[in-house]
């Protein structure tokens, strides 16, 4: 029997799908994350925009193309939020965030007169290994759902943590959660588990994190892990601090540019990449003028830039949404920019020699990313999982070619 754990969203989504695929493993199955056929499809889904609640729903016809007899099971955000909208769609089971995992198991078992095999640590199915150590979001920011969909936020132990990434074989550990940031454990924070980790001879990578924990103490605590990949995606959203309060993010445009000024203290050749989101309700042509000249101020590596949009039950959807056009035409303005930063970063580093840890072919080269975020293109023969030493040579699509040293 076969069974497909295809996700949307997040890293956090991967992480808890590759828990599903575990299990199912465990149990026999034949298991994988592409969308293929298979006697069994698990969807799980997202809603942290309008879009990618669309693609959710469209996702289920896209599976039943394969197999149009197959099972269908469907879990996640874009669930949680409307499970009718699943439900209509005539799958075998709908399920939202909470304990989604051993949700989904218990009813394949159910279906399937099979044992359970929930509560294992998630399958890897990529070089690098997503850990989740959190969940949850207390933020409120004006326009997510996510707080709404996933709940308060808990952590998990640092012992427990520990012991994953002891089961784990994969050379670069991704460290993620829906707020990274309010990771706390009886008290231990991210700063404590940063300490806990010093002796991993893994690369530990942090997901995406809130501008809030940069002080010295983190940092300092960071430059103690073995192998610490200096890249810190400190969410932006907007550089504007009228909008910044508008959304409720809790910062000033001059605060977040001092942390990015510390990190690169800290990290003369580390990375900051960020998000920002195009014509936010309250975003005037000045607001978003700051938006674009951040860019170039904090030295980012690399912009994620989204259009706004409206999440019904969010504070933000009772103001004014500003016309799609404006939304999208400083949405390309901002990608333009992103690229521009993109290029500008990756050039700073020719002549240089950084290593990168090789992942997969893409055509002619090997690729795979250096600790500060550098995707890398390089002509020759490399053993994916191995970490190799390269010399930076010239901007490259979305990376860098580099030669093996």
């Amino acid at each position: 029997m076969k069974a497909v754990v295809f996700t949307l969203g997040c890293k956090v989504n991967e992480t808890e799908s590759g828990s599903i695929l575990a299990g199912l493993e465990a149990a026999g199955w034949d298991v994988s994350d592409a969308l293929e056929p298979a006697d069994v499809y698990v969807l799980n889904t997202c809603a942290v925009t309008a879009e990618a609640e669309k693609k959710s729903r469209q996702l289920v016809a896209r599976a039943r193309r394969f197999n149009p007899e197959a099972k269908v099971y469907v879990c996640g955000c874009a669930s949680q939020n409307s499970p009718v909208s699943f439900e209509e769609k005539n799958v075998t089971y709908v399920c939202g965030t909470e304990g989604k995992e051993e949700k989904i198991l218990a009813r394949i078992a159910e279906d399937f007169g099979m044992a359970c095999c929930s509560g294992l640590y998630p399958k890897q199915t990529r070089t690098r290994a997503f850990i989740k150590i959190q969940d949850g979001c207390n933020s409120f920011c004006s326009y997510c759902r996510i707080p709404y969909l996933r709940g308060r936020t808990w952590s998990r132990s640092i012992d427990d943590i520990r012991r994953e990434i002891a089961s784990c074989t994969s050379p670069e550990i991704v460290l993620n959660g829906i707020n990274l940031t309010a990771y706390n454990y009886e008290g231990k924070t991210l700063t404590d588990l940063m300490l806990a980790l010093k002796d991993v001879p893994a690369r530990i990578r942090l997901g995406s994190l809130e501008n809030g924990i940069i002080s010295e103490d983190f940092l300092q605590a960071c430059t103690q892990l073995k192998d610490f990949a200096p890249q810190f995606h400190l969410s932006l959203q907007s550089g504007s601090t009228a909008v910044l309060k508008a959304m409720n993010r809790h910062y000033t445009r001059e605060q977040y540019l001092e942390r990015c000024a510390l990190v690169y203290r800290y990290f003369p050749e580390g990375s900051i990449t960020t998000d920002i989101i195009a014509g936010f309700p309250t975003e005037t042509e000045e607001d978003f003028a700051q938006s674009l000249s951040i860019i170039d101020e904090a030295g980012f590596a690399r912009v994620h830039a989204f259009e706004y949009s409206q999440r019904a039950g969010t504070v933000s959807a009772r103001m004014k949404d500003l016309p799609h056009a404006v939304k999208n035409a400083r949405l390309q303005q901002l990608l333009s920019k992103g690229r521009e930063a993109e290029k500008k970063f990756v050039s700073g580093f020719a002549g240089k020699t950084l290593d990168f840890i090789a992942e997969e072919k893409q055509g002619e080269y090997c690729t795979g990313y250096t600790g500060n975020y550098i995707k890398i293109y390089a002509s020759g023969e490399f053993v994916p999982g191995q970490k190799y030493k390269v010399e930076i040579e010239r901007a490259h699509e979305d990376g860098a070619i580099a030669r093996r040293i």
